[in-house]
């Protein structure tokens, strides 16, 4: 376990607000949705911390709540200062980073990852032994992770395709079994069922027990 503290990574989250945020959720979950992508956010950022070769996360956001929220669990919070999207706020994220951590990786971690095991994505960052590696989701066709050694720009391309994107860009697929968590990132209802089968963090599971009880009522609650 001693080689884990060699060279940690520092890994960028970004979130976006809330208010905007996991809109393929709405129709699902109507009044819960903010407060969903909130708890993905801090479930995801306290497992990486957990990670003993996560040395520091910095999450890239311009929501407050969010930004309170990661601060309390341990995370230092970078403003999103521009309107250039994910991967623009990926890139400043990445910079800070850098000045801030150098001689370290830097590795984008998707904010929606609420079943993130810290044990997984210690074996995933591990296995990062490219320049350029990243980690497909679930589905197939997207990305959750991107990592970039010390000195190497991280050059994310997240968006639609991003997999065979970040592939074409000289990035290199973790190939692991068991990391089913590193890879169930939560987009729609569905993704969520599954997450929450395989077993989702304390904040997304508080935010489920309030969409219990708005459906079923105080009485689904008693047991």
């Amino acid at each position: 376990m001693a080689d884990l503290q060699v060279v940690p990574w520092i890994l960028a989250i970004p979130v976006k607000r809330t208010a905007i945020a996991k809109s393929r959720l709405a129709a699902a979950y109507p009044q819960h949705r903010p407060e969903l992508a909130r708890a993905f956010a801090v479930d995801t950022t306290a497992a990486a911390l957990a990670s003993g070769l996560v040395r520091a996360v910095l999450v890239v956001t311009d929501d407050p709540v969010v930004a309170a929220d990661v601060t309390a669990v341990g995370a230092h919070v970078v403003p999103d200062l521009g309107d250039d999207g994910l991967n623009g706020a990926l890139r400043y994220g990445a910079s800070i980073a850098a000045e801030r951590f150098p001689g370290h990786g830097v590795a984008a971690l998707s904010a929606d990852l609420p079943a993130l095991r810290p044990a997984e994505l210690t074996a995933v960052l591990a296995a990062c032994t490219a320049p350029r590696s990243f980690v497909i989701d679930e589905p197939g066709t997207g990305t959750t992770m991107l990592a970039a050694a010390a000195g190497v720009d991280l050059d994310p391309r997240f968006g639609v395709g991003s997999a065979l994107a970040h592939q074409a860009s000289g990035a290199v697929p973790i190939e692991l079994t068991g990391i089913d968590s590193v890879r169930r990132d939560v987009d729609t209802a569905a993704d969520l069922a599954h997450a929450i089968q395989l077993g989702v963090g304390p904040a997304t599971a508080d935010v489920m027990s309030l969409v219990l009880g708005s459906v079923t009522g105080s009485e689904g609650l008693a047991c």
